[in-house]
């Protein structure tokens, strides 16, 4: 009886890439998993196996099925976290919360100040003991704060039914898009190795936090092949440094709508990307676990070992 590993392909191929030119092969040989493959699937392997990036099309042709042992056909090789003695650094991917900082336009900005001064307490200890107590009011989708599928499905976990495993102490990844594309689709994910990780897509979008710009229809999301793509390939949680993963003109939410239905988390309004290397780095964006709400703003944070 054969098995997964029993056949290669053989094909030709020519691929076009977005910022212009194109590669073409012939008789390469790759793994494949069964006996069988679409020219679609085919081509996703191809740009997996060569780490291709900023591929717009790839066409099949010459397709022969081998029956031969696999040879080790590869995707992008994960980089390691280091040595015990390396330096760990922790840098913070969230933006500040102050009174009345605005995060959406139209949504109000949350409302920070005193429950009890500190100079009021002071009555009630010891001299020269004195404690501050705060309050804040603010909405769920207040600076950078995760989603959870109660967000969009009214049967959905809310953030306190959220597994601490899909949200902190996470293998990340940076996807860099920061060629001012706008959509960023399955073709730009396609050279990662997202299983089991935390996708965190750095656009650069940012800078314009706290801007006009920053709320502008013209900032950067994810298509619906995108977070398909994410989701049938098993990232665990997806970030993104923009107003929304969503394109905010199109009210179907398809990206929301995808991820959170394979209860994928979703953090909204990363920052501070740039300063991440592409991976071996730990993620953590772990909310109080608040019953009943379907957002709330995390301290979003990296663990780097250099």
């Amino acid at each position: 009886m054969s098995t997964s590993e029993d056949y290669r392909v053989q094909f030709d191929a020519e691929l076009t890439f977005r910022n212009g030119g194109g590669l073409r092969v012939q008789e390469f040989r790759l793994d494949i998993p069964g006996d069988d493959i679409s020219d679609e699937d085919l081509g996703a392997l191809l740009v997996r196996h060569l780490g291709l990036l900023m591929v717009d099309k790839v066409a099949i042709s010459g397709k022969t099925l081998l029956r031969e042992p696999h040879k080790g056909s590869r995707g992008v090789a994960r980089s390691t976290a280091g040595s015990e003695a390396a330096e760990r650094r922790v840098i913070d991917l969230s933006h500040v919360l102050r009174d009345g900082i605005i995060t959406t336009p139209g949504l109000p900005g949350p409302e920070i100040g005193d429950h009890l001064r500190r100079e009021d307490s002071a009555g009630s200890y010891a001299p020269g003991t004195s404690f501050q107590f705060d309050r804040i009011s603010m909405i769920s989708g207040t600076g950078t704060y995760v989603d959870s599928p109660n967000h969009r499905f009214a049967e959905g976990a809310d953030v306190a039914g959220l597994p601490l495993a899909r949200l902190a102490d996470l293998d990340g990844l940076v996807v860099r898009v920061t060629d001012g594309r706008r959509p960023v689709d399955r073709n730009a994910l396609l050279p990662y190795d997202v299983r089991g990780r935390a996708v965190l897509i750095q656009t650069g979008w940012d800078r314009h936090w706290n801007t006009p710009d920053y709320a502008s229809g013209e900032h950067p999301f994810v298509t619906l092949d995108g977070a398909a793509w994410l989701a049938a390939e098993g990232a665990v949680l997806v970030g993104i440094d923009t107003i929304n993963i969503d394109d905010t003109t199109d009210p179907d939410r398809p990206a929301h709508t995808t991820l959170l239905a394979a209860g994928i988390p979703i953090v909204e309004h990363l920052t501070g990307l740039a300063q991440l290397p592409p991976d071996g780095f730990r993620f953590h964006a772990a909310p109080p676990a608040a019953e009943g709400m379907s957002s709330f703003t995390v301290r979003a944070y990296a663990v780097v070992s250099s």
